[in-house]
């Protein structure tokens, strides 16, 4: 596909696997924290969209379909695209055990098969970080969408810098680990700007590492300290992952 990484870079490989297609949702949303993860994601996925109803909305990298599962149970028209026919199968199960539809297709984030404008909005999750052209996935988002596109990324002013750089070189030595990147507030908008968008909203998560709070195992305890890190002014300088909606400028 035009632009895209090559099909032998790990965001392709390790997520056909089908064993990992099945434990990604234990792996990402089990446990308490995970629990949280997943709570927060629909909120402010529900705040950032607005109105669900009847919209006609685009899952990029659907992965397991959580977010398409989530916005189709609430009335909208969901598409769920993904590059693993692996994470669709368990997309695909999850969405008929809910008794929800959602229209599942395979395709890739760097050249998606639709018309300009095919989308009230276009969500993309978890997919940045993961691929080397990134900026190209983004001017793909912006020209599907309608109106509004919802993206997130691990912040290069937080903590994930460092679990970033140890996932590169373990990734380097050989060691089976996904060396994602992070990403600077200002770039994400200036790629946003050029494709004609402008970022309307934005939602910080932890202070603190996840994989810090899932050792904690305590919801509560998390809670109460990244209350306590945002009083502090520290959730604006140091959250994340970081959750954007742009909004398509008028003059575009």
């Amino acid at each position: 596909m035009s632009g895209a990484p090559a099909p032998n870079h790990y965001s392709y490989t390790r997520y056909a696997d089908p064993a990992t297609a099945q434990s990604f949702d234990e792996r990402r949303f089990g446990g308490p924290i995970g629990e949280l993860v997943a709570k927060t994601q629909a909120a402010v996925l529900s705040n950032f969209v607005g109105r669900i109803q009847d919209r006609q909305i685009l899952d990029v990298g659907t992965g397991t379909g959580r977010a398409a599962i989530l916005l189709a149970r609430g009335g909208a028209r969901v598409t769920g695209v993904d590059a693993s026919e692996a994470m669709l199968d368990v997309a695909r199960q999850r969405a008929a055990r809910d008794g929800v539809s959602v229209r599942w297709m395979r395709g890739d984030a760097h050249a998606l098969e639709f018309a300009s404008g095919s989308f009230d909005v276009v969500i993309c999750l978890r997919v940045l970080m993961h691929t080397p052209k990134w900026r190209g996935c983004v001017a793909e988002l912006c020209r599907v969408a309608e109106r509004l596109v919802i993206v997130d990324f691990p912040s290069a002013t937080s903590f994930a810098l460092v679990e970033s750089a140890a996932r590169r070189v373990g990734y380097k030595m050989g060691r089976k680990t996904e060396p994602y990147q992070v990403f600077r507030f200002e770039a994400i908008a200036e790629a946003f700007d050029r494709c004609g968008f402008r970022i309307r909203s934005v939602h910080r998560q932890f202070v603190l590492p996840i994989a810090l709070h899932r050792a904690l195992g305590s919801r509560r305890l998390t809670v109460r300290i990244e209350d306590a890190l945002d009083r502090a002014g520290l959730l604006k300088i140091l959250g994340s992952p970081v959750s954007v909606v742009a909004e398509r400028c008028a003059s575009s």
